[in-house]
């Protein structure tokens, strides 16, 4: 009987340990676009059926909100970040809230920049992949905008110049 229940208990915990595994991860490394500052990173991981996101810019306006999306091409060569074409959008769904089931897979919170221009962000995605099919984000745009995502105007949110883009890798 012990040893049926040391069995079940280290089945368990392999199982347990499995679930943990991480799964792909993907970063974008965001440069400013011509006469901007901002800069920094975005870590994307896969976590089941979610994708975490974890960012850091700085060269943003002290104590401003900024837009930030995933744009439907990994393209920053154009100096002022259009090359990124509009927001990553599969299901043709209308701009909105990234936590809302009606708005485009490339919708994020708003980066909110401290008092030395610094923006640090954590989030979840529930409308994209780092795994095959039709949102995947690998080689994908990141944007950060100019002003802040009102979540409701559209296509874009009203959130304004592109400031730095980064290709998702």
């Amino acid at each position: 009987m012990n040893r049926m229940l040391v069995l079940t208990v280290l089945s368990l915990s392999l199982a347990a340990c499995a679930g943990d595994k991480a799964g792909p991860r993907a970063v974008a490394n965001l440069q400013p676009t011509q006469g901007n500052t901002a800069s920094g990173e975005v870590v994307f991981e896969q976590k089941g059926s979610v994708v975490l996101v974890k960012a850091e810019v700085k060269g943003l306006k002290p104590n401003a909100e900024h837009g930030f999306h995933i744009h439907e091409k990994g393209d920053c060569s154009a100096a002022d970040g259009t090359s990124a074409g509009g927001h990553f959008n599969p299901a043709g769904k209308p701009h909105g809230s990234h936590h809302m089931m009606e708005a485009h897979a490339g919708d994020m919170p708003n980066l909110k920049a401290d008092a030395n221009g610094v923006a640090k962000l954590n989030a979840e995605l529930t409308n994209v992949t780092l795994n095959a099919g039709a949102s995947n984000i690998l080689g994908k745009g990141v944007i950060v905008h100019a002003m802040p995502d009102d979540y409701k105007s559209q296509p874009t949110g009203n959130a304004g110049a592109r400031i730095a883009c980064g290709v998702i890798k």
